[in-house]
């Protein structure tokens, strides 16, 4: 898989998580705010908007900071393994 597809498809996971989200804030079974995150946390690789957004809710909520800097590092693992590059043998 070339990179542009891999970078294709982080972009689609990061929207689909926050549309998942925005619906999740007005159906009691999704968890809204959990897949904003996920998906702030996913985009603010790619958008600087993002990676804004996700510091000041960080600092407004120290305590989200730290599932953040969790799910970052998850994340950050996840996108190592995904944009690795290919080996040729």
């Amino acid at each position: 898989m070339n990179r542009a597809v891999k970078k294709a498809l982080v972009l689609v996971a990061g929207w689909a998580f926050m549309v998942l989200g925005v619906i999740g804030l007005f159906l009691p079974f999704l968890q809204g705010i959990l897949f904003i995150l996920i998906g702030l946390t996913i985009l603010s690789g790619e958008y600087v908007w993002a990676h804004h957004l996700l510091n000041k809710v960080r600092s407004r909520f120290p305590r989200v900071a730290i599932f953040s800097d969790r799910a970052q590092q998850k994340a950050t693992g996840w996108m190592r393994r995904v944009y690795q590059p290919e080996e040729t043998h």
